[in-house]
């Protein structure tokens, strides 16, 4: 009753309410977007930093060589082809037929994601854009077979990392470093532009254990029909195509979601949430115990070298 009563009163101070009982709607981002002040310190051009601040995200391509794309896909088959993996706590398999959809905290499970997660070439971004040492909030191998791999809704990652993980501020941002050929036919990433100006805020509670359902299909933390067409009027909606071995840079914030792929090509991609360290996840804003380690690092938040 105690700890209840300590995290209503903290909920009153809380800068980006959602699924506490408050009416939805959108208010306006309080954080800035690119962090860093010192342009000429920056490991991106200055058209680059515009459209990441005014767009919310940025395609870099050629960032990986072609030998390190092989290694990548090559890991990614042997992770997604272990059975003692397919059945660990950390893999995430389609509600129809068993086939692996994501598998969390790959970081850890793999060394050769382990060293991708470190890369300078990742890391020297994020850490700019933040301004801060980082280190990782979240990974995730993201597996869309040919055919049946199934679609992920409208939402913004800040408002579940926000509501159930704790994370204070937008102050982190996402990679995606793709692994296949993301067409715009293979249920790649879509984004709306300029979303991630305003933070949506969204009806309903959050269930008990919520993430057991939500990582197989998102219904509670999206934002409603009327929001996201007044966001899409205004931004658009842009489909993030890219070759093997790209990046998919995009703010904490900006509302995204990915179609089904009914296509023969699967689609993969490595995802690794960078937080700023000053922006450690503290207890969830809502009334439940913080998700799993592997979904969301809290007893071992340390500063990527």
């Amino acid at each position: 009753m105690k700890q209840s009563a300590i995290r209503a009163n903290e909920f009153t101070d809380d800068p980006y309410p959602s699924r506490n009982g408050i009416p939805p709607a959108i208010i306006e981002r309080k954080d800035p977007v690119v962090y860093g002040a010192n342009s000429t310190a920056s490991p991106l051009t200055q058209t680059q930093l515009e459209q990441y601040r005014e767009q919310g995200f940025l395609v870099l391509e050629n960032l990986f060589r072609d030998n390190e794309i092989a290694a990548l896909q090559q890991e990614m088959v042997k992770l997604r082809t272990d059975p003692q993996l397919h059945n660990a706590e950390e893999t995430i398999t389609e509600a129809g037929n068993g086939e692996v959809r994501t598998i969390f905290r790959v970081h850890a499970l793999s060394g050769v994601f382990s060293k991708l997660s470190a890369d300078e070439r990742l890391t020297g971004i994020a850490r700019y854009l933040l301004d801060d040492q980082v280190y990782i909030h979240q990974s995730r191998l993201n597996y869309k077979p040919g055919f049946r791999g199934k679609e992920f809704y409208w939402h913004s990652d800040f408002e579940t990392w926000h509501v159930e993980d704790g994370m204070p501020r937008m102050r982190a941002l996402s990679m995606l470093i793709t692994l296949t050929e993301n067409y715009a036919c293979n249920g790649s990433l879509m984004l709306i532009p300029q979303s991630h100006h305003q933070y949506v805020v969204c009806d309903g509670e959050t269930p008990e254990n919520h993430f057991k359902a939500s990582l197989k299909k998102q219904e509670i933390g999206t934002p409603e029909d009327k929001f996201l067409e007044q966001l899409v009027n205004r931004g658009g909606i842009i489909t993030a195509t890219a070759k093997p071995g790209s990046v998919i840079l995009f703010d904490c914030n900006l509302i995204h979601g990915s179609n089904s792929n009914i296509t023969p090509h699967p689609r993969s991609n490595v995802f690794f949430v960078y937080n700023a360290i000053s922006n450690a996840v503290t207890e969830p804003f809502c009334n439940r115990p913080p998700r799993p380690e592997y979904i969301c690092t809290r007893r071992n938040i340390r500063p990527i070298d």
